[in-house]
């Protein structure tokens, strides 16, 4: 038998994955990692390359075990990590500085390129699909400015999936997909705009190749096969970002399909061919997809699994001892419970995630309205339903706004990630959008996105279109209840206004942002 792995690099945790040639998962590992503020450097989120790395040796080791296989016959590996997280060496690769995906350090240096720089924000978004709140040129701002001995030393970057292949094969190289996401970038020639570093006065000579997902890239060295206990003889295959390759996974590979992600955050893509225009108001992000030849306009609705695992957490304690007492997970309890509020979850509005406002980003403070102090109306059930179709309700806004300026027309979406096990939140999902629903069998599908491009890489398939095609499966399908629809198009409009007086008192200072983009 042959297998390939994946090496996922998340923002909480990585793992490694096991598959066969037919995309069935045999073995996995997974460590929880953490990514810490520096001291005296507010909002920072740091990249410890040595911890990590031991970290991912470990998974690679135990994945190998886990799936009782020998590491010769591991073919290839690829590997996906969480996107705008950044790793730079030097001129002999080894690693020198490297943050997470949502290090907001460069603050300060956001706002000087808007002040030095009239309209250059705007003018690198049409280029690239990127504003600069989480891009990489403030971040180098930031490090020549702050770290001077460090910045004179860099000659590459490359992404933290990147870093991992390139420990693996020794070759420092970046994929559209994942490097897209630097800002640095255009999304009609997928290739490094050189010209942006230039203008803001920072180097341009840093850039590594870039390679198509899939295209090989060498194989496992001596040293890291000694380190992670795989073969000299196993490929290593240009990988991309978790959210891309996730896409991927699901069969989402073509011009026009799209799908809703429902992790720690949730993701709406719609893929585009990639010469499509990005917004004028900079409303919605545009991504290098995967698939050579597609962008992906993509909206983000923030926190949104996070913010139901703070709820039960909080307040859901009878909901884990019957959970426990029944063998099944607490989210199907709470589901149970909530299949029996009405739609609308009597009138209980959640303000938590914006709509996407890429631009100028920024939310209210987390709160719920509309509460009322009758039990029987307001209770942990009626909540956690109104928490799932304000997930919902930001899904379609998003999805609405892509629509406007892509012009593509949405019959249906595949909906993966933690949200999707349940049955409620996917007709939930499906009456708010008025679309078809399709929940694939492999839910988790970043990880096997990665294993597509391992597949790809070494020969098992031409492309992530054909590999996708017979790997994804489908487990269930949804139709929408369009009378459900009406009285959610309703919430929605009232929601929408709600929203703009909860941003207003942030404005004002009486309540505090859940989140704001850097340099706002």
């Amino acid at each position: 038998m042959s297998y390939v792995m994946a090496i996922d690099a998340g923002t909480g945790s990585v793992r490694a994955v096991i598959f066969d040639t037919k995309g069935n998962q045999l073995g996995v590992a997974q460590q929880e990692w953490t990514h810490l503020e520096e001291e005296g450097i507010p909002n920072s989120m740091s990249f410890d390359f040595s911890k990590n790395w031991t970290l991912v040796c470990e998974c690679v080791k135990k994945s190998i075990l886990n799936a009782g296989i020998n590491a010769v016959d591991i073919l290839a590996l690829s590997a996906t990590s969480m996107r705008e997280g950044i790793v730079l060496y030097d001129k002999d690769g080894n690693e020198l500085w490297g943050v997470a995906n949502v290090d907001a350090r460069a603050s300060a240096e956001v706002k000087e390129l808007k002040a030095n720089f009239e309209g250059i924000e705007e003018e690198f978004y049409q280029m690239s699909g990127q504003t600069f709140a989480l891009g990489a040129l403030p971040r180098l701002m930031w490090l020549k400015k702050n770290r001077p001995e460090i910045y004179e030393k860099v000659a590459s970057i490359s992404m933290i999936g990147d870093w991992i292949l390139a420990r693996l094969s020794g070759v420092i190289a970046s994929d559209p997909s994942n490097g897209g996401t630097t800002g640095i970038f255009s999304l009609s020639k997928r290739d490094w705009v050189k010209g942006m570093a230039t203008k803001v006065g920072l180097k341009d000579n840093i850039f590594p190749p870039v390679l198509e997902v899939g295209t090989p890239m060498g194989y496992v060295t001596t040293k890291a096969a000694k380190e992670t206990g795989l073969n000299e003889k196993t490929q290593v295959v240009m990988g991309g970002g978790d959210v891309q390759l996730g896409a991927a996974g699901l069969g989402v590979v073509k011009a026009g399909q799209v799908a809703v992600l429902g992790g720690s955050f949730w993701q709406q893509v719609v893929n585009i061919p990639s010469e499509t225009e990005v917004p004028k108001d900079m409303s919605i992000r545009v991504n290098p997809h995967v698939v050579n030849g597609l962008s992906q306009a993509e909206g983000i609705t923030f926190f949104s699994g996070l913010v139901m695992r703070w709820f039960r957490d909080a307040f859901c304690d009878m909901e884990k001892l019957e959970a426990k007492e029944r063998g099944i997970d607490v989210y199907a309890i709470l589901e149970e419970k909530a299949s029996k509020v009405p739609v609308g979850s009597h009138g209980i509005m959640p303000i938590f995630s914006d709509s996407m406002k890429y631009a100028k980003w920024y939310h209210g403070a987390p709160s719920f309205l509309n509460l009322s102090i009758d039990p029987e109306v307001c209770n942990r059930a009626s909540m956690f339903r109104s928490l799932q179709e304000n997930a919902a309700i930001v899904s379609s806004i998003n999805l609405e706004n892509i629509k406007k300026f892509s012009a593509v027309e949405i019959e249906e979406v595949v909906f993966a990630g933690g949200a999707s096990k349940g049955t409620l939140w996917c007709q939930i999902l499906s009456d708010v959008t008025g679309y078809r629903v399709k929940v694939p069998v492999v839910k988790e599908a970043t990880a096997l996105g990665a294993a597509m491009a391992a597949s790809v890489g070494c020969g098992i398939y031409s492309s992530l279109e054909e590999a996708s095609q017979k790997w994804v499966e489908w487990d269930k399908i949804y139709e929408p209840n369009m009378e459900n629809k009406k009285l959610y198009d309703a919430i929605k409009l009232k929601w929408q206004r709600a929203y703009e007086v909860q941003l207003k008192l942030v404005d004002e200072n009486i309540t505090t942002s859940m989140w704001k983009a850097p340099g706002l």
